[in-house]
This record gives C-alpha cells, structure tokens and sequence, in this order.
C-alpha cells in the first residue's frame, strides 16, 4: 500500500506541476471513472439489470468526467461528447452483434482449472456482460480521439472565420488521420502487454500458432483490439461533421443576427 501512495503522490506531483489545475483535476479525475466501473460492475451481478443499458449509463457518465470536469463546458467538449455518445450506441449495437457470432463470452478453457471450485450459474448474460468489458475497454480512447479533434478544429475556426464546412470537415479527417495509427497501436501495445503472462504461459504449454489464434482468451483480446479499432476510426468522421456542422451553424446565425440588428 504505501508504494501505491508514493506512486500516488508522484503522479499528482507531475500532473500539478505540468498540467496545473487541469492536471489536478486530471488526477482526480482517474478516481472518479475508477468509482463509476466500481458502481458498474456491482450493478452488473444483479440478473434484474440490463447490462448493456448501465454500460451506455456508465459510459455517459465517464465521458462527462473526461470532457466536462477536466476541460470543463464549452462548444468542444460538448461536440465531442455529442459524438462519443453516438459512437457508444453504435459501437454497442455492432459489438453485441460480434460477440454473439464469434462466441466469446464466458470463461475460456485455461481459465476453468482455477475457478473450477466455484458455481458458474451467475444468472447473468454473458453475452451482455462481453459486450459491456469491451466497449468499456474503449471508451476512454473514444473520447480522447473526440476531444482531439474537436480542439484543433476550433482553433482553425477561429483563424479562418470564414472558412467552408466541407473545408472545415476535411481538416477534422486530415487531424483524425494523424492520431489513427498512434491510437489503434496503443491499444494494441496495452492489450497485449496485459497479457504477456498468458503468451509466454502458451509458449511454456507448447502451443502451436494455430491453437493460440483458435484459443478463445486469444480471440477474446483481439477483438476487443479489433473492436477498439473501429470505435477509433468511426469517431473520426462523426467528431468532425458534427463539430464542422456546429461551427458553420453558429457563425451563420452570428451573421443573421448581425444584419439584423444592422437593419
């Protein structure tokens, strides 16, 4: 515990002086999304919950800490958690859709010898409770992507005024272009290093290639990666037209509202 605390310490030590109040609130802001998974999956052992709709509640409220308590209320962050959200419902439906073709919930086969002393009848969906640990895997790098473009955009709004939507929207894929690759490779880096334990326990086991592509604790990571993916790349377009659309919107109404009061 107390290697925790001076990690702890050091973290918020690095955030404050590098971030400042943003920072702080950065820091704190860990601990908050670290109470809402708590409060998610103690909901999720209930049968009588659905899973799938506490994680859309859940993940509301983790993108309303991310984006509005860090960077606090304004025209990004509001775009952007416009377009995580519709991101979440779609990614949920699809993802829902993927995991009951490939039959990936449940507990694999190296994991029964050491839960084999407790009763599987949980009285819950597994399906369900798939698709939630994946979309909840995702759901920070969504919003990071959201906010990373609505930002830049912004700032190119504010220096060409009068520049097109179509122009506008371009620059938001061309930004979005940028942060793809680094994105969907941290990921995959994240997931696979959390699982180095388990490829170097196949290797001792002497499992072929083909048996660890077929495995299912295997097929269950790589789909989420897979699944992370195109969360990633399908915020891209929905962040920039909805914050292209929203821009022009308001500059067109600013415009009214000026000719008018000039009449």
């Amino acid at each position: 515990m107390s290697t925790n605390l001076v990690l702890a310490a050091i973290l918020l030590i690095l955030m404050i002086w590098v971030g400042g109040k943003k920072g702080a609130r950065s820091f704190f802001a860990l601990f908050l999304n670290f109470i809402m998974l708590l409060i998610t999956v103690l909901l999720m052992t209930d049968p009588h919950i659905n899973p799938i709709i506490l994680t859309f509640i859940a993940c509301t409220g983790i993108s309303a800490i991310n984006l509005f308590y860090i960077n606090g209320v304004n025209q990004k962050t509001a775009t952007a958690f416009m377009a995580t959200m519709i991101t979440i419902a779609v990614m949920l439906i699809f993802i829902l859709i993927v995991t009951k073709k490939s039959m990936i919930q449940g507990f694999s086969e190296e994991e029964l010898e050491e839960i084999s002393i407790y009763s599987l009848h949980l009285g819950v969906d597994f399906v369900k409770i798939a698709t939630s640990v994946i979309i909840m895997s995702t759901i920070g790098s969504i919003t990071d992507v959201a906010i990373s473009i609505t930002s830049p955009m912004q700032e190119i709004f504010n220096h060409q005024p009068k520049i097109e939507r179509r122009k506008l929207f371009l620059s938001g894929l061309t930004i979005g272009k940028d942060i793809l690759g680094t994105n969907t490779n941290t990921l995959f880096f994240a997931f696979i290093g959390s699982y180095m334990g388990l490829l170097l326990w196949f290797r001792d086991l002497k499992y072929s290639v083909g048996a660890i592509a077929n495995s299912k604790v295997f097929s269950d990571e790589m789909l989420t990666i897979f699944c992370a993916g195109i969360g990633i790349a399908a915020i891209i377009p929905i962040a920039s037209w909805i914050n292209a659309s929203h821009l022009i919107k308001k500059r067109d109404k600013n415009t009214e509202q000026t000719t008018s009061g000039q009449i």
